[in-house]
């Protein structure tokens, strides 16, 4: 009986040998739930922050253009010239009609206290005088029209008009359009149901308010290149567009060299919030079973690969954040997923710290 019981222990030590060297040997990575900064990166455009249309508010023949297409303009700065010689008449005309009725109600006024005019007929000489004065300011602004000034600072587009067009008050067509480029706009949009969906995780404490971050936009232009400044969110918009289901958010930036022009495409990435309990997995170490099921192999207990699906809501980076399938401790096997297959004893040769966050 000892030696069949001997033959029995010494067989069964052996059977384990042979398991333990048949299980495949993999690497593992422990799952640390992680305080993550999440962002959303957005289509959108740039718009200059102002846009003026130079229009004349005289009529009459241009005689000079100031400026060069093209450059940059100071508010205030001359633009065009329009013929003054109608204007620099009527306003002398105006200025002698004023010098002489204040001189003669100076006489009258002089009469009147001798009484040898009547009152009426100093009110109505007062009265004149006032018309005059009157008549002289609004000469005097017309001939000052006449020199057409840059209403913003900023670059200048192309002349519509050309030396010796004849231009007529407030015309509809602009004669040139100044925008201003810095600071400049940024326009993204977003649907109403991803913002919901965002409200709803702050609600609930599944991610926390990202505070002054939240202000924070940074550029990625059309050659895939980042712009070097950063801008601050300024608004979003209060209703949803019924066409599109989306709103609008507009980000400033500055623009001192002027790189980024009207219209561009960029994408905007803003940060929205903090997940302080976020699982990362990297995005190769996912994949999906027959139901099209998001899945990870982990060492289960018992020390067997188990096969585990999961949820992911987004990724970051190159890696996925996981709501759901996974948590703190499990062991997310790395290396040697070929050969862990689900149900089979595996053999763990390392484990790897929890996944690095993607650099910003």
């Amino acid at each position: 009986m000892a030696l069949i019981l001997a033959a029995c222990q010494s067989g069964s030590q052996e059977s384990q040998q042979q398991v333990q060297q048949q299980a495949p040997v993999v690497n593992v990575q422990l799952i640390v739930p992680q305080s993550v900064a999440l962002d959303t990166e957005l289509a959108g455009r740039t718009n200059a922050s102002t846009i003026a249309e130079v229009r004349p508010q005289v009529g009459g023949i241009i005689e000079k253009r100031l400026f060069e297409e093209g450059s940059e303009v100071k508010a205030g700065q001359p633009l065009y010239q329009i013929a003054q010689a109608t204007y620099r008449a009527s306003y002398e005309s105006a200025e002698a009609n004023v010098v002489t009725l204040r001189l003669k109600a100076q006489r009258y006024k002089e009469l009147a206290a001798n009484d040898a005019v009547g009152q009426q007929d100093y009110d109505d000489i007062v009265a004149s005088l006032k018309q005059a004065e009157a008549a002289l300011q609004t000469a005097k602004i017309n001939l000052d029209y006449t020199h057409v000034y840059a209403p913003v600072a900023g670059r200048i587009g192309k002349s519509s008009v050309t030396v010796g067009a004849l231009v007529t008050a407030d015309q509809s067509t602009a004669l040139a359009t100044v925008q201003q480029l810095d600071p400049i706009y940024v326009d993204v949009t977003r649907s109403s149901r991803e913002l919901l969906a965002l409200q709803n995780q702050l609600a609930n404490g599944a991610i926390k308010a990202a505070g002054e971050n939240a202000a924070r936009v940074k550029l990625t232009l059309e050659d895939g290149s980042e712009y070097p400044l950063e801008g601050k969110l300024q608004f979003s918009e209060m209703s949803v567009n019924t066409s599109t289901g989306s709103v609008t958010l507009r980000a400033i930036f500055p623009n001192p060299k002027h790189r980024l022009l009207p219209g561009m495409f960029v994408k905007a990435r803003l940060v929205e919030g903090i997940n302080e309990k976020a699982i990362l997995v990297q995005q190769n170490y996912v994949s999906h079973n027959a139901k099209g099921k998001a899945i990870v192999i982990i060492v289960g207990k018992d020390g067997k690969a188990e096969e585990r699906e999961v949820q992911t809501t987004r990724s970051v980076g190159n890696m996925w954040l996981v709501s759901a399938g996974l948590k703190a401790g499990d062991q997310l096997i790395t290396g040697g997923l070929q050969y862990a297959q689900p149900g089979t004893p595996v053999q763990i040769a390392s484990a790897s710290a929890p996944a690095a966050l993607p650099a910003k």
